[in-house]
């Protein structure tokens, strides 16, 4: 085992002393400030951004900052909304859609009332007079909105002010038409998939059949936190299509509609290669509808070019795998006039590869052994492609390589640093942070010079980066003969000579990854203030450190995070300043199932234990996710049933406390309830806290402080 080493960082200084307490760490002010979402500007010189009130869309320069104002609620004609929750503006700027009244349906989707705005005559007119609608989209030439509204979708014509009914066969838990199934939008980050070609002659979509796909049901109550009053006498139900691995999933297919002869088509694809569509969108011509695929095994990854007219289908990539194959490799993809860009961990570390529309390899654009994270796309006038990637498994830089794999790197800093371009990768928006430096945001060009300040956080940096707050340290440890990288937080007044209690906290899914040179301030800080040690280690499986080390947990989720779980807890337990009989762990959904796994071992070290919407068996889970590690369990019972902690509870040592929101559609509350009634049979006792009609996230209310006051205070009752 490595000794601890401290990531030698500069430290702001603080202006004063602050006696911070727990709520200072969880609630809203203890995130910095960022800069207001911002939308390109097609010309790359300008970009659109919702003012601080959210009653205007203005337009701002990015070398100078100037900006003009092209909507204002206060000014145009038969406007009376104060706020709006968000907008698209026309390429042409004739035309600007905006939403306000968003309802949630799922953690990401929602329905809104949607306006159109029109330019030149500082004239406001509603989508529709129900409101309501799902992914308003408008045309590449702003004169058509596509949206969703019953499980079908519509075409509004602006010009003419003509509605039109593009599918008709929708139906709640049966067909939906163009907005993604809950699945889709779960694991494979699909929202949408109405896309216009680029002649706007076009619309193509994505239809779910999820007739045969069985019902959850979740009871709603009235609750106190956004009340619902129908439900005051008796409870409600909430019911929607859940796959769980193994069990059947949506027919998905993919269609086009032509706008002028109003013909929907069914476009033709394979059906073993296409089981899951994880994206569709238009290539530079209008011909080219690209569609990405995965098989259910989630291991052969295909692109397809497709004639929307003909429906004809052409496979112009292939990537297979043994293990599985990322879930947002489609959205990474870029494609260009004549080529596309697409990330690859073939080689074993994740490269960009270039390839022509036809299929053939031009050119393997990055190499080595460091991960590119991300790709921000390309600028054809200076043949440069530019990307984000690891410099270390905790840090990340910004990069540029042109044609003949020059790479130059564009940002310098120790830490983590993302980029957004704009339209003609002329600019872009540095987003830096590091473990001691909260987020910095600055405008650069494409060159890596430094424009101008956006957002440096100074006033928060002074408060959050004072003596009286605790800070990360970095370690590393040996567990397997591998080394694993992990932090800890101390006391601000930490005495070697003490000895402290520890609370280890985890995710450890697989790909993710929470030991990172990055700003981080939350429940963590807080418990480091009231006398804990926190620490934190990324196990095997987890990224930023190539598919090797990723791809071992494959079939056997939750056998080496426990191994490397258990070693973590070693190595506390053996330092001086650790009182060994009083270690605990927690962790949130993955962590949660995590925690119960280390918990349950023969040899664990944990006096206490908190699991947070904890997965108990992976045959409660939904299809994609669990089948793209687990396969199904008819291929894998054994894997299984070896990373069920319902099948392990009677080993359960120590104390525990489940947390968990009644509605929570993502770990349903069969989750905690059969593991309860595992704990029960065995004669073990333990705590349990429920947020009713909270979902997953168990936030909004302000919740989220008494959650956290909760288990510290439970932990407080356990381990001091």
């Amino acid at each position: 085992m490595k000794r601890l080493v401290t990531i030698a960082c500069v430290i702001a200084t603080a202006s004063a002393a602050y006696a911070l307490q727990l709520q200072d760490y969880v609630l809203s002010q203890s995130r910095p400030k960022s800069v207001p979402a911002m939308s390109q500007a097609s010309d790359g010189e300008h970009y659109y951004r919702l003012s601080d009130d959210h009653d205007k869309i203005v337009k701002a320069e990015y070398k100078s900052g100037a900006e003009t104002v092209l909507f204002d609620s206060k000014t145009a004609r038969d406007c009376h909304i104060a706020e709006w929750d968000g907008y698209a503006v026309a390429e042409d700027e004739s035309r600007i859609l905006l939403w306000t009244a968003s309802e949630p349906i799922y953690r990401h989707s929602f329905r809104a009332d949607y306006y159109v705005y029109e330019v030149r005559h500082n004239k406001l007119s509603k989508l529709t007079a129900e409101g309501g609608e799902e992914i308003a989209t408008l045309s590449p030439d702003g004169r058509m909105v596509a949206y969703v509204k019953a499980n079908n979708i519509r075409i509004k014509k602006l010009d003419y002010d003509t509605d039109v009914a593009v599918t008709t066969d929708g139906e709640v838990n049966k067909v939906i038409n163009g907005v993604p199934d809950w699945v889709y939008q779960e694991e494979l980050g699909m929202l949408s998939s109405l896309r216009f070609s680029p002649d706007n002659s076009i619309l193509a979509f994505a239809r779910w059949d999820e007739s045969r796909v069985k019902s959850y049901t979740m009871t709603m109550y009235e609750g106190a936190c956004n009340p619902k009053s129908e439900y005051s006498l008796y409870p409600g139900q909430f019911t929607f299509k859940y796959p769980v691995a193994g069990e059947e999933n949506s027919v998905v297919t993919v269609h086009s509609y032509d706008i002028e002869t109003r013909v929907v088509k069914q476009m033709q694809l394979p059906a073993e290669d296409a089981y899951y569509i994880q994206n569709i969108t238009f290539g530079a011509q209008s011909s080219q509808l690209m569609v990405s695929t995965l098989n259910r095994t989630q291991n052969v990854f295909h692109i397809y070019s497709v004639n929307p007219r003909s429906c004809l289908a052409k496979a112009i990539y292939e990537e297979k795998s043994e293990t599985w194959i990322d879930s947002d490799l489609a959205s990474k993809v870029r494609f260009y006039d004549d080529f596309f860009v697409i990330p690859s961990d073939r080689s074993g570390f994740s490269q960009l590869y270039q390839y022509s529309m036809s299929g053939a390899l031009l050119r393997q654009l990055t190499n080595g052994e460091e991960n590119v994270t991300d790709f921000y796309g390309y600028d054809a006038t200076k043949k440069r492609f530019y990307y984000q990637r690891t410099s270390s498994p905790l840090c990340r830089v910004v990069m540029a390589v042109d044609e003949k794999g020059k790479e130059t790197a564009l940002t310098s800093e120790d830490g983590t640093v993302s980029a957004t371009f704009s339209a003609t990768m002329a600019y872009f928006v540095r987003n830096y942070s590091n473990a001691t430096t909260p987020n910095q945001y600055a405008l650069y060009t494409a060159a890596g010079k430094h424009v101008r300040d956006l957002e440096m956080n100074k006033e928060y940096a002074a408060r959050y980066t004072s003596p009286e707050v605790p800070r990360r340290e970095f370690f590393t440890i040996t567990s397997d003969g591998v080394s694993l990288n992990g932090y800890m937080i101390k006391p601000v007044d930490f005495d070697p000579g003490k000895k402290y209690p520890v609370i280890m906290t985890h995710y450890n899914g697989p790909g993710s990854q929470e030991v990172r040179n990055n700003w981080k301030m939350g429940w963590e800080q807080g418990f480091a203030s009231a006398g804990y040690i926190i620490a934190c280690v990324d196990s095997r499986g987890t990224g930023g450190r190539g598919k090797r080390f990723q791809d071992i947990v494959y079939m056997k989720l939750g056998r080496y995070e426990t191994i490397d779980e258990l070693a973590a807890a070693e190595y506390m337990a053996k330092l001086p300043y650790v009182d060994a009989d009083r270690i605990g762990i927690t962790g949130w959904s993955y962590g949660g199932f995590s925690t119960l796994m280390a918990m349950s071992q023969q040899g664990s070290k944990y006096a206490a234990g908190v699991a947070i919407a904890p997965v108990t068996s992976w045959r409660y889970y939904d299809s994609i996710y669990t089948e793209r590690y687990m396969r199904t369990p008819r291929e894998n019972a054994a894997g299984y049933k070896a990373a069920s902690p319902l099948d392990i509870a009677q080993n359960l040592r120590g104390d525990l406390l489940l947390i968990f929101g009644s509605a929570d559609d993502n770990v349903h509350i069969i989750n905690s309830m059969q593991y309860a009634a595992r704990l029960h049979e065995a004669g073990k006792m333990f705590d349990m806290m429920v947020y009713p009609n909270m979902n997953h996230s168990i936030n909004g209310c302000d919740v989220r402080y008494p959650l956290y006051r909760k288990v510290l205070t439970y932990f407080d009752s356990k381990l001091k």
